[in-house]
């Protein structure tokens, strides 16, 4: 298939993968393997629920226990988190190809590489991480929820409860195929803080690694397709250097705590303590830094996972989450589409460098020409102008505001973190801002469906084009693709992209929230 076809096959896949599931969802009521009569869902939350899946976003703006069948988790989200992911590596695929072969004009097969990429890479590894879940002690069946008694009965609201509903499902074989495929949709409204799907340290580290696995096997594998596995270590060496000095920073904000507590509530320890640090919203099983840590990676390769409150987090903790969003997946590539988002990137570091030095700028043996840059910014420009966009829509109108709970730089925070995550892709939220709403529904689903498909659109259009030139000599004059000047520049340039887009909101909203909780300086006279 040229670039037209194999665009026009996965626009049309999609797009017959959300219209099913829309009609699932709205009909699910009637439906069987409905155990507890959940009936269906309104046509606005239909459509949001839809388009956050077939775009691998995952969005969930409902608890999963009280709102959908197994009926609707398996055969309509499960579906999508294997297909509509898989549809999402193979145009990675097919960007590959542009620089593997010369004057053609097939970039392959989007069928083929979409059976492919399921049987071969999605259903084995799923297999394994479910039966490794299991082991765990997370749940895996199709029976009704179950009515409990409770060993102490409590007092509230005025009278004593004595029962618990206990939620139930095919919950491992649901979260390994979310995290893996890097799509972040949670069987239960709490995440993989619920004991259920994530019940000990060893699955908590397990999801951690089976976050990165794919999309550092992906880097890997395009090193070696290209056989310039240097290549490979250079891309992972510029997504490690931006990565590890945020995600520490983060680490370091949670675990000091909120500055207006005492210091006897931050750094306390013991089992009661979950290792002291900022304990609003955590999981004391693990504490705050293994919060901060999953964030980061849930953040950074678009998963969209949450092991803790986002909303609960330090500002700038939660804004660095933000930032990895805003980085466009491009830190270890993403499970899906960031790594070819990291390639268009570096063609545009090479382009500036061209233009430094007065050279025609040449990327893994290809020329790149005008064609190849204006995709190239098509598709950089995409997300930064839907996020800030929507954001500042939201915020000027009635209905986006009176969905703010926390005024100030924290409820700002909010609706830029919501809109980051839709547009690209991610699906984690901060639950300090109601999403549940016809007005966050719909602009959310719009938001979610441009960042997806306006994003890869242009990069096949450039690969297309590239695939027809021809292989050129390395030269004396070209930079060398895994050199670390190469490195260095293209992690500058990606700094400096950050910075320039969204600096300015950054520093209205988690920037204004972090100064706002620091103790007031203390004037010596």
């Amino acid at each position: 298939m040229d670039w037209k076809r194999y665009a026009l096959s996965f626009l049309g896949f999609n797009g017959l993968g959300a219209p099913s599931l829309y009609v699932l969802l709205r009909w699910q009521g009637a439906l069987p393997f409905n155990p507890e009569h959940f009936a269906g869902m309104s046509p606005i939350m239909a459509f949001n629920t839809a388009a956050s899946f077939v775009t691998t976003t995952n969005l969930q703006d409902y608890g999963g226990e009280s709102t959908l069948s197994y009926l609707s988790k398996a055969a309509g989200l499960a579906q999508q988190n294997f297909l509509a992911a898989a549809s999402g590596v193979v145009t990675l695929l097919a960007v590959a190809r542009a620089f593997m072969r010369s004057e053609r004009r097939g970039l392959g097969n989007f069928w083929v590489d979409t059976t492919r990429t399921v049987l071969y890479l999605f259903l084995p590894l799923a297999a394994i991480f479910t039966v490794f879940y299991i082991q765990q002690g997370a749940i895996e069946n199709w029976v009704a929820y179950v009515h409990a008694d409770l060993i102490q009965p409590f007092w509230h609201d005025g009278h004593w409860i004595r029962h618990q509903v206990l939620a139930m499902g095919p919950a491992a074989s649901q979260e390994a195929i979310t995290i893996l495929a890097g799509d972040g949709g949670a069987f239960f409204n709490a995440g993989v803080a619920h004991p259920f799907v994530n019940p000990t340290p060893l699955s908590n580290l397990g999801q951690m690694v089976s976050f990165l696995l794919i999309p550092t096997a992906l880097i890997f594998w395009f090193g070696r397709a290209l056989r310039r596995p240097r290549v490979a270590w250079a891309i992972l060496a510029c997504t490690t250097l931006l990565w590890l000095p945020l995600a520490v920073t983060s680490e370091a904000a949670d675990l000091v705590s909120n500055p207006q507590f005492p210091p006897s509530v931050s750094r306390a320890s013991g089992p009661d303590a979950g290792g002291g640090g900022n304990l609003e919203g955590v999981d004391l099983r693990f504490g705050s830094g293994a919060c901060a840590l999953f964030g980061s990676l849930a953040a950074t390769t678009g998963a969209g996972m949450s092991g803790c409150a986002y909303d609960s987090m330090m500002p700038l903790s939660s804004g660095i989450n933000m930032v990895f969003m805003q980085l466009g997946e491009l830190l270890f590539g993403g499970a899906r589409v960031g790594l070819e988002s990291f390639l268009a990137t570096m063609i545009f570091a090479v382009f500036l460098a061209g233009l430094m030095t007065g050279r025609s700028p040449v990327f893994l043996a290809k020329k790149i020409e005008a064609f190849e840059i204006k995709m190239v910014a098509l598709s950089l420009l995409v997300m930064p102008v839907l996020v800030l966009l929507t954001t500042a829509f939201a915020v000027s109108v009635p209905d986006g505001r009176a969905a703010v709970f926390n005024p100030g730089p924290q409820g700002f925070s909010e609706v830029l973190y919501e809109f980051t995550s839709a547009v690209n892709n991610n699906g984690s939220d901060m639950g300090g801002l109601n999403v549940n709403t016809t007005f966050y529904n719909a602009l959310s689903a719009m938001a979610m469906l441009f960042g997806r498909y306006f994003g890869i659109l242009p990069l096949l259009a450039m690969a297309g084009s590239l695939i027809q030139k021809k292989r050129l000599p390395q030269g004396a004059g070209i930079l060398r693709e895994s050199s670390v000047l190469m490195i260095l520049f293209v992690t500058f340039v990606i700094v400096v992209l950050g910075a320039i887009t969204f600096l300015p909101a950054f520093a209205l909203g988690p920037l204004a929230a972090q100064w706002a909780i620091l103790p007031p300086p203390q004037l010596q006279w």
